[in-house]
């Protein structure tokens, strides 16, 4: 699996802090206890975009998602302040060590809600597989079949996908079950044999 391309990989700018990934041999066993973020580089016709993502890991369902054409971290901030605007508060949240999330304003959001900070490892993608495995169903099922003329096509096609990603789109890891189906509480999931 590629991993996404999307600026520093580790926070280099003074003042930023690092925080240790919390999500080893956790078990994650309901919705709300893990949110985790990215940032997905998007080609265009013409340019490109930047995409956040705001994903809980349990059910996999896209809480938020927001288009940016810098890099600058208000776009992430904006999502992750919507995501608790809407979906009440969690337990830990996780990123990468990119500058967007390890500066003090993003950090702030995260201290100011009592949320528990987990950063994965340098060259780590594995620790944000499920946001990682989102951005390929994304360029792969929606923006390399749309050369998106501009940002307005853009969000309208990536609007009707995450639509279609949590309420329609079944998924193996879910016992087949759509995301909004597992975060709304459809079901239990499989046990392991």
């Amino acid at each position: 699996m590629r991993r996404c391309t999307h600026g520093p990989e580790r926070a280099e700018r003074a003042g930023d802090k690092v925080y240790p990934y919390l999500l080893r041999e956790l078990t994650v066993e309901r919705p709300n206890q893990v949110w985790a973020a990215d940032i997905c580089y998007l080609p265009m016709a013409r340019g490109f975009l930047y995409l956040v993502a705001v994903m809980d890991w349990y059910s996999r369902k896209v809480l938020v998602w927001r288009l940016s054409n810098t890099l600058n971290g208000d776009f992430c901030i904006e999502a992750v302040e919507d995501a608790l605007a809407h979906f009440g508060s969690l337990e830990r949240f996780n990123t990468d060590q990119g500058a967007q999330f390890t500066g003090l304003a993003f950090i702030d959001v995260l201290k100011g809600a009592d949320i528990a900070i987990s950063m994965d490892g340098k060259g780590r993608w594995m620790d944000n597989v499920f946001v990682e495995r989102l951005w390929r169903s994304v360029k792969y099922e929606e923006v390399y079949l749309h050369a998106y003329e501009g940002v307005a096509a853009a969000r309208a096609g990536l609007g009707r996908y995450f639509r279609f990603y949590n309420a329609e789109r079944r998924h193996q890891g879910l016992g087949r079950r759509t995301p909004d189906a597992v975060y709304a509480g459809s079901g239990s999931w499989p046990k392991a044999a």
